[in-house]
């Protein structure tokens, strides 16, 4: 369980600043930007080779915190391509930090203090592995505001360092998925439904593997947005409505990055409010039932034909079982859609989908499985001990990922 590559035998800050069942908070904001996650927990340690090891974080408290309706509205104009200048870039990465920072401390309660914030930050820009492009990444939420306003020391900026070493940068939680469902069968599929969609898979055997698999709720709610002006189809009710657009359905499978091989990863510059013009422009005149139904329908069909495809899941008994999280989780008609998909792409291949349902049934709350993720993986950089991988993302092993912002003085 875990990293299985050489451990540093120091932290950050040549001494380790965690103890055993500390308090860790790990914070992010998805693309909806409509709220925080937080999942406050006791960290487990352990003593491995000389060096501190991360057995994982039990949760004792989660939250979703509103975000600021005024800060939300900065964040969705970006995330949607509006221009910005360079003053309001740089008050929007430490408004985030300190909305990250307060966000944490709420939750966190005042009986206990925080020992670390583990903060993932806001995604404003994600590469899809263009050549051109090259890797590169951008979470905004500076980790020093964070720092001030939680009142603790604070790790960021995770994915720059994976990029930095070669890697995808996303998605991250599978470097950790091992310790989140360290009880669970295997083989499992995990599948996180957000924004973007992406796979983990844990075998019997062998390092885990995993990869970003194309748009979720960057596509159903980018078009909630614009067909029926609400920020979501909440339960799915309009796509229950509607029904499928062969032509519009056959106009999304086909695009490029569904179809390259793991690992791989992308972001709203590929999937965000340009693809959901050219989803409206493959079906002019559609009801937006219709819209919404084959949204729904190529969701399911696009993320379970690339588990098949790029993970190669089937084991030599041919069964897995699919854990899902993310706030997909809470649309029964997508949950739904899956559930039909993956078997049907399974029995294709000769295989049996042996399990179907929440992360929940395993212990990982669905709603903040990525919060305890980026909690863990903060944890990683406080004792030094790595994470990268290059099964994964691509990137060389041995990284310890993230930066460090020491806490306020007294604190660790």
């Amino acid at each position: 369980m875990g990293f299985n590559g050489p451990m540093s035998q120091s932290s950050p800050l040549d001494r380790t600043p965690l103890s055993d069942g500390d308090l860790v908070a790990g914070v992010l904001s998805g693309t909806s930007a409509d709220g925080i996650d937080v999942a406050v927990g006791r960290v487990g340690l352990r003593e491995d080779g000389g060096g501190q090891r991360v057995n994982g974080v039990e949760p004792t408290r989660m939250a979703t915190v509103p975000m600021d309706e005024a800060l939300a509205g900065r964040v969705r104009a970006i995330l949607d391509g509006g221009p910005i200048q360079l003053a309001e870039l740089a008050m929007l990465d430490r408004d985030l930090g300190l909305a990250f920072g307060e966000a944490a401390r709420e939750v966190a309660g005042p009986e206990a203090p925080l020992a670390l914030v583990a903060s993932h930050g806001q995604t404003v820009f994600h590469h899809d592995g263009e050549p051109a492009l090259g890797r590169v990444t951008m979470q905004l939420g500076d980790g020093d505001f964070v720092a001030e306003a939680a009142g603790c020391a604070v790790a960021s900026d995770f994915r720059t360092r994976d990029c930095a070493a070669g890697g995808e940068g996303a998605p991250l939680v599978v470097l950790v998925d091992e310790v989140l469902f360290h009880s669970a069968p295997r083989p499992l599929a995990i599948l996180n439904l957000g924004g973007i969609a992406n796979w983990t898979l844990l075998r019997p055997e062998g390092p885990p593997t995993g990869s970003d698999a194309g748009p979720a709720g960057a596509l159903l709610d980018g078009l909630a947005r614009v067909l029926l002006d609400r920020p979501m189809d909440r339960d799915g009710d309009a796509a229950a409505r509607g029904e499928v657009l062969p032509a519009a359905l056959e106009w999304a499978m086909g695009h490029p990055f569904l179809v390259r091989p793991w690992p791989k990863s992308t972001g709203l510059d590929t999937f965000g409010s340009a693809f959901v013009a050219g989803f409206l422009d493959a079906a002019p005149g559609a009801r937006p039932e219709d819209l919404l139904a084959t949204a729904t329908r190529f969701v399911a069909r696009s993320v379970a034909a690339d588990l098949t495809r790029g993970g190669r899941c089937a084991p030599p008994a041919g069964e897995v079982e699919v854990a899902v999280a993310g706030g997909g989780t809470r649309n029964p008609v997508l949950m739904g859609a899956l559930e039909q998909e993956l078997a049907a792409e399974l029995a294709a291949g000769g295989g049996l989908l042996a399990g179907f349902g929440s992360s929940a049934r395993h212990g990982v709350p669905p709603d903040f499985r990525e919060a305890l993720a980026f909690a863990v993986l903060g944890a990683r950089l406080a004792v030094g001990e790595p994470s990268s991988r290059p099964e994964v993302t691509g990137a060389s092993r041995g990284r310890v990922l993230g930066k460090w912002s020491r806490g306020a003085p007294g604190a660790p």
